[in-house]
């Protein structure tokens, strides 16, 4: 590299390695911590399929009420590579990606780092040069070969795990439970929600042969969203006081669950290092936690769009979930614009698809996505009624038409996260927490 490149030519560079591109293994992450030096903050890594982005956001904003100084690294993002590096909430300024970058690829040079490798490395240099006291990794795909997992976490977080990227992982729950337990480490501390049996079997013999102490997320405690109240697990895994007040700000049913596991998370790991829990501080973070695109509600936009739930719902646990919390508030859409990837497991995918509404369902494209199933395609595999279009604006035009689906109730927006990418990038406002 003869120059330092702009941020501008830092988003060339990470692009021309291929956003999809996979190669697994943790021998090109390991040179590179191993150039670069002990990682100098605790990393708390969630792990699993549903729910970890969720459960991070959360588990940071417990960390920042406390008043330690929180990194989050997410993926993917919607707009901009920015969304997936926060300190305290926030992104980093383009010049500081810039700086940061250049550095990355100065220190791993030779080493053919992946795009997610190389974010994983500037997540690093971001969060030592901002002073994190703690960070929260979340897992980009599975769990043994992630490269978040050079990061010798202080603690292991399991969110629930199903089916996904089965042309990867395994073509079984067993198989892909298997790969993300081993991002246990040996001797390790790790907690984990409510999983089906054939996944909890691969945690425990996992934790069985590296030694590491696995603790289920209600011997911590439990949380109740609609009491807003905690009270400690039956085992006492880690004091815990009884709490209240405790409002959760994400809408839906599900993440009742998510908000558990952070909160049983960021109480085992303060109780390691004897750190006092605050109830004024977790009913701060569980108000402010805010994360688009999980059944979030947006207000229409005159001649753009009518009201719209968006959520990233792209497996079938996730639409279970997204239908229930629909079911239990009373909602109904007016109609779904569904989209997704080829490699999900559509055959159990489709079908609840057309539970969500009695409407319309609209079958997109996602044209910035080679790996986004064709819209005839999907609409061919979803069956008779269903229509294919081009994109999701254009689905969301046709609803603002004179089939009587504007004003008969929210619009729901679901499916692949870059779906919803292609919305908010044209309205990126809606990325960020009202008000």
């Amino acid at each position: 590299m003869t120059h330092d490149l702009s941020f501008q030519e830092f988003l060339a560079r990470l692009d021309s390695l291929g956003l999809f591109h996979m190669d697994l293994s943790l021998e090109r992450m390991a040179a590179f911590t191993q150039r670069h030096g002990p990682v100098r903050f605790p990393v708390l890594h969630v792990v699993g399929t549903n729910g970890k982005g969720s459960t991070a956001t959360i588990l940071a904003e417990l960390l920042r009420a406390h008043g330690l100084r929180a990194g989050l690294f997410t993926s993917p993002h919607f707009v901009s590579v920015r969304e997936r590096i926060l300190v305290d909430g926030a992104m980093l300024p383009e010049d500081a990606w810039a700086r940061l970058g250049n550095v990355v690829l100065r220190q791993s040079h030779g080493l053919g780092l992946t795009y997610f490798e190389l974010l994983t490395a500037l997540a690093v240099l971001a969060f030592e040069e901002a002073g994190a006291d703690v960070a929260v990794m979340e897992a980009g795909l599975g769990g043994r070969f992630d490269a978040t997992n050079v990061l010798e976490p202080a603690l292991t977080v399991f969110t629930p795990m199903a089916l996904d990227h089965m042309h990867v992982l395994g073509g079984t729950l067993a198989e892909i439970a298997r790969d993300k337990a081993l991002a246990m480490r040996p001797g390790g501390l790790a907690i984990s929600a409510h999983q089906e049996p054939e996944a909890w079997d691969q945690l425990r013999s996992v934790a069985a042969e590296t030694g590491a102490e696995l603790v289920p997320v209600g011997e911590v405690l439990s949380y109740s969203r609609a009491k807003g109240r905690v009270a400690p697990g039956p085992l006492g895994k880690a004091f815990v006081r009884p709490m209240s007040g405790l409002r959760l700000g994400l809408p839906g049913l599900h993440q009742q669950d998510n908000a558990r596991t952070a909160l049983a998370a960021f109480s085992l790991w303060a109780a390691r290092l004897r750190l006092p829990v605050f109830e004024s501080g977790c009913r701060e973070a569980l108000a402010r936690a805010f994360i688009p695109g999980r059944m979030q509600m947006a207000p229409g936009s005159p001649g753009l769009y009518p009201d719209l739930i968006l959520d990233g719902g792209h497996n079938a646990h996730g639409l279970a979930a997204l239908k229930a919390s629909l079911d239990a508030d009373g909602i109904r859409p007016a109609a779904v614009v569904f989209g997704c990837l080829r490699d999900k497991p559509l055959s159990d995918l489709l079908p609840l698809v057309r539970t969500l509404t009695e409407g319309p369902v609209y079958a997109a494209g996602i044209p910035t996505c080679p790996r986004a199933c064709a819209p005839e395609e999907l609409a061919g595999l979803m069956g008779p009624g269903v229509l294919p279009v081009a994109d999701v604006h254009a689905a969301l035009r046709r609803c603002l038409g004179t089939d009587g689906t504007a004003g008969a109730g929210p619009v729901l927006v679901c499916g692949s996260l870059y779906l919803l990418g292609e919305f908010y990038t044209t309205h990126p406002g809606l990325l960020e927490r009202a008000g």
